[in-house]
């Protein structure tokens, strides 16, 4: 119990609008300075099991809807902390466990049935509300509308009808992010496309390329290498000219098979040889090689090509047409280096004005490193939210309110329960205050008088009013605007309770670490001083 609470206590400031930020050093010897939750615990290095559990509740929230990690840890704790005197007067764990495991259903029920409100997901300035409550608390909340604007581009663009009218939105593999500092955050933007670090092979290919019709290759345009302990003997001169006419001839095969789909670009994962360059660069194909897998999926997701394992494989239907350019430019500062007394610049490769594009790229630009990397994290929670509002479209009030509402509702159904239960029943209400308390803490205001004022707002019947994360005062959430979906709440109680029910049940920690051999030959010492068994003797 007492790790749990320890947890909530170190990320329990950055809660809010008014969060305070947080320095790590990472192993690297790199400084991130961050209010995000799950940023900050994935640097914390653990040893108890209990704390170990609580921060991956954090990471397990991230991975379901992206944000609320910090709400998930503070409640967690806050549970584990409100079962404490129930321990301590001998009430048994199943007890407890029983409680907390009711509480969640009738959580989930009033959530559903009496708090929540649909939204509708076609009017862009409602959803755009929605995105920019959420990056109210974060570094990127000045920049809110240009954020919010990406974020729902950026959902929108990959979000696919799959069978049965269920929606699928991934946006960790075709929604990718792209950091070039230089500029300003007034700079960045959605692309209708992709755009990738890689320049073309040979400087003579072509560097732009109207309507291109693109290839995209998983295997080498090179002669096929030896396996490792393979041995050639040569007796004749004429031999060795004969194995490079073999060589010759195959990557000329191998590229006839390319141009005879006669393709613009030619995107492969693997390396491509400076014979297959000449024969390309011939036919006026320009080539881009060793690309990742995961950018070849997008461009493929984006341009309607396919990925093709073989050149002899190639057909007409594997050439993506959709694409409207194609362009490699250089962005972002110039990198001189002087090697040879030669200036190297950065290029990127463009792939955009595609036509209906499952998949994007978020180009962002800044001062630095840093800061982008903090705009990225705060990004990625907007993304999440975009896309957990399109996939259920209802909201709850923010600022406190959805915890305090079910809150009273529990403390109403409490009465309904036997004795035995209803005090761990209450503890689960009791715990819920601890979101607004910390709210008021953060922004430092008084947090007896607030929530005394807040209950009693409450105590006619569920309402909108909650903490303005701002002030520290009291004001209706549907005046200020602050909304939260209703799938991150419901995976914030699901987690927290779950994750204080496993706790709950471990009643003892033993640890599986052998000792060395030396202590197991030598066995038990024995003890300088006498045993308490000994002293009372």
């Amino acid at each position: 119990m007492v790790c749990g609470q320890a947890v909530a206590d170190v990320i329990r400031t950055c809660l809010g609008p008014r969060a305070m930020l947080k320095m790590l050093m990472d192993p690297m010897g790199g400084i991130v300075t961050t209010s995000d939750g799950n940023a900050i615990l994935r640097e914390i290095t653990a040893q108890h099991p209990a704390a170990k559990s609580m921060i991956e509740i954090s990471r397990t929230q991230d991975e379901e809807v992206g944000d609320g990690t910090t709400s998930v840890i503070i409640l967690a704790g806050e549970l584990l902390y409100s079962s404490l005197p129930f321990l301590q007067q001998n009430l048994h764990p199943t007890v407890i466990i029983s409680a907390y495991r009711q509480a969640l259903e009738d959580i989930l029920e009033m959530l559903r049935a009496n708090i929540s409100t649909p939204v509708d997901v076609n009017n862009a300035d409602q959803v755009k509300e929605i995105v920019q409550s959420c990056l109210g608390t974060k570094f990127l909340g000045s920049w809110a509308p240009l954020a919010c604007q990406i974020a729902l581009d950026a959902v929108r663009t990959v979000s696919t009808e799959e069978t049965g009218g269920h929606k699928e939105i991934d946006i960790k593999r075709y929604a990718k992010v792209e950091k070039v500092p230089g500029g300003a955050l007034e700079d960045s933007k959605v692309l209708s496309g992709i755009m990738i670090n890689k320049d073309v092979t040979h400087p003579r290919m072509r560097r732009k390329i109207e309507n291109p019709r693109i290839v995209l290759l998983d295997c080498p345009l090179e002669y096929k290498k030896g396996e490792s302990n393979t041995n050639l003997e040569l007796s004749q001169e004429q031999d060795f000219t004969r194995i490079l006419e073999l060589e010759e001839q195959a990557v000329q095969e191998m590229c006839a098979n390319v141009l005879r789909v006669k393709p613009d670009l030619v995107i492969t994962e693997k390396g491509v040889s400076d014979l297959a360059q000449h024969f390309l660069l011939k036919a006026n194909v320009s080539v881009i090689r060793r690309v990742r897998k995961t950018d070849n999926n997008r461009i493929a997701r984006a341009t309607g090509a396919t990925v093709v394992n073989r050149t002899d494989e190639l057909r007409e239907q594997d050439v993506g047409t959709r694409a409207g350019l194609y362009e490699v430019k250089k962005i972002g500062d110039e990198i001189q280096q002087e090697v040879n007394k030669k200036v190297w610049f950065r290029y990127f490769t463009f792939i955009t004005e595609c036509k209906d594009p499952k998949a994007c790229t978020i180009l962002l630009r800044g001062p630095s490193k840093d800061i982008l990397a903090e705009v990225e994290r705060n990004l990625q929670d907007a993304l999440c939210v975009a896309r957990n509002v399109l996939l259920e479209p209802r909201l709850v009030p923010g600022g406190g309110a959805t915890e305090m509402a079910v809150g009273q509702l529990l403390l109403q159904k409490a009465k309904t329960l036997d004795s035995a239960r209803q005090g761990a029943y209450r503890a689960v209400a009791t715990a819920l205050e601890a979101i607004p308390r910390t709210l008021v803490q953060n922004c430092g205001g008084s947090a007896i008088r607030t929530l005394t004022a807040l209950r009693a707002k409450h105590a006619a019947g569920p309402c909108n009013w909650g903490v303005n994360g701002e002030t520290g005062e009291l004001a209706d959430m549907t005046q200020l605007k602050v909304w939260e979906p209703l799938s991150v709440k419901l995976q914030t109680y699901k987690t927290s309770i779950e994750t204080a029910i496993l706790l709950l049940r471990i009643d003892d920690i033993v640890s599986g670490s052998k000792r060395p051999k030396d202590e197991q030959s030598s066995g038990p010492q024995p003890s300088a001083e006498p045993s308490e068994e000994a002293m009372k003797d």
